[in-house]
């Protein structure tokens, strides 16, 4: 199918559901409207975009994998050209949906279990189960096992064949780790067995290289799909897919007059791009953008703003100044629930020395080196403090159990580049001779929206890592106030 066709196709779907959500594996469903959905077709390429409170969610779409009555499967690509799969279910005819779901986990389960016991032979099994434990945090898309050999164990767990499922298997492996060691203490746990799919299995084994040797061993094994395993080691993993683009200042423009008039509209902020170009927010939602000579302007697709039509760009800005604003009258519109973690974002930038003193207030840059946000469900800047020393800022406005784990996949992206001084070199934090430590990393969020989980998790991050945790007041639309340090 071209775009377009499959564009229809989904159009078609929806229309036909009572009760439309959008199911991604491994993660909650979302609810789909036409107030929170968007489908866009742009040069023969279809993206999906949904959001709700807590999310923001972009994917192209690039074919149907699978129709049946009242369920959508569509083929999709994500940041780095991962592939992988999404689903379009009507709840009000897809009763027996979790029938097959449960039928898979059981399979792979069994597949789990034969790989244990092949290279495992002389431990028993005693635990493996797929069942959920929201109490400790624990779920069951992952089968997870107790391997005992007398008073010597392993926790183990295994993650199925979907590209989405690999990623976050390590978060819930350390979780059940942790959880053992706590309720068998009569048992060494000495450490946690990993079972991956081949292909999949690099962003858990580059996690696994930055936890603590000291607090726990690992042992990782990746599948084909005819259920064959080996062994890894976990020093072939230690390059990173990353780039940093060089980062290029703007040239004046004959748009700089139409620029000045949207920049003195109330609410409205400018951020420097690394591109060159400037990005026209409110409360980190972007309208609007420079194009070398041009202003594109828009929420869901962008048009060239000229100066017969500049008054649209500042009807948009107005608009969107009086619903995302603390002071809104209807706080449950979807302009104002959009992107929250883009409203803290701007939050920080704007008060920056609030959350943490020593940090500059400028240059503050996002998403540098490249990540996409939109794959993580978390926003980053990058900033230096007074002394020279660079500083990952992981934003978050909800409670997400994989928060540790993602800013650890961004903050050895930022070292990567420091090691090898790219950051000066291409143009970032001009004047400021950066230093070689590694960076600090701060992760923020509402201090009641941190996943319990969270601090589990931590405890196995290399000391190495100096990470610290900034609760944010509740009322964080109207101003930062920091309610704890950790």
């Amino acid at each position: 199918m071209n775009s377009s066709e499959l564009r229809g196709k989904i159009e078609r779907f929806i229309a036909s559901c009572r009760e439309p959500v959008l199911c991604e594996p491994g993660e909650e469903s979302l609810a789909i409207s036409a107030d929170n959905f968007v489908l866009e077709s742009r040069n023969e390429i279809l993206t999906l975009q949904a959001w709700d409170d807590r999310r923001n969610l972009a994917r192209r779409v690039t074919g149907v994998e699978q129709e049946m009555r009242g369920k959508l499967v569509l083929r999709i690509e994500r940041f780095g050209k991962r592939t992988g799969t999404l689903s379009l279910i009507d709840l009000r005819a897809a009763k027996n949906q979790h029938v097959t779901l449960r039928s898979g986990r059981l399979e792979f389960r069994e597949l789990f279990r034969r790989f244990l016991r092949r290279q495992f032979p002389a431990s028993k099994i005693a635990e493996l189960t797929t069942e959920a434990d929201l109490e400790h945090s624990l779920s069951p898309t992952y089968p997870r096992a107790l391997l005992r050999q007398g008073s010597s164990a392993w926790a183990a767990i295994g993650a199925g064949s979907d590209a989405f499922h690999s990623d976050g298997v390590l978060t819930f492996g350390l979780i059940w780790l942790d959880y053992l060691r706590r309720r068998e203490p009569e048992l060494v746990v000495h450490g946690l067995i990993l079972y991956l799919p081949a292909g999949r299995e690099k962003v858990t084994c580059l996690r696994l290289l930055f936890l603590n040797p000291k607090v726990a061993q690992y042992q990782a094994f990746v599948y084909t799909e005819d259920g064959l395993e080996e062994g890894i080691d976990l020093r072939d993993y230690g390059n990173l897919d990353t780039r940093l683009e060089p980062c290029r200042r703007r040239l004046p423009s004959e748009v700089d007059g139409m620029l000045e008039a949207i920049r003195e509209m109330h609410g409205v902020e400018t951020i420097d791009r690394s591109d060159g170009e400037l990005s026209l927010r409110v409360h980190g939602l972007e309208f609007a953008r420079t194009a070398g000579g041009t202003i594109l302007a828009g929420l869901h697709s962008r048009r060239a703003i000229r100066p017969s039509n500049s008054d649209e760009v500042l009807q948009l800005a107005a608009e969107l100044g009086r619903l995302r604003s603390c002071n809104a009258a209807d706080r449950q519109n979807p302009l104002y629930l959009r992107n929250p973690e883009a409203w803290i974002e701007s939050q920080v930038r704007n008060e920056i020395e609030e959350v943490d003193a020593r940090l500059l207030p400028f240059p503050i840059y996002g998403q540098v080196p490249a990540f996409a946000a939109t794959d993580r469900g978390v926003l980053d800047l990058l900033a230096v403090d007074r002394h020279g020393r660079l500083t990952v800022l992981e934003l978050k406005a909800s409670e997400d159990i994989h928060l540790p784990l993602q800013a650890l996949d961004y903050w050895m992206r930022v070292k990567w580049h420091l090691d090898r001084c790219e950051f000066g070199a291409n143009g970032y934090f001009p004047g400021i001779e950066l230093r070689r430590d590694p960076p600090r990393l701060l992760l923020i969020s509402p201090a009641l929206d941190y996943h319990p989980s969270n601090e589990c998790v931590l405890r196995y991050i290399s000391p190495d890592i100096e990470i610290e945790r900034v609760g944010l007041s509740l009322e964080w639309q109207w101003g930062l106030k920091v309610m704890f340090r950790s």
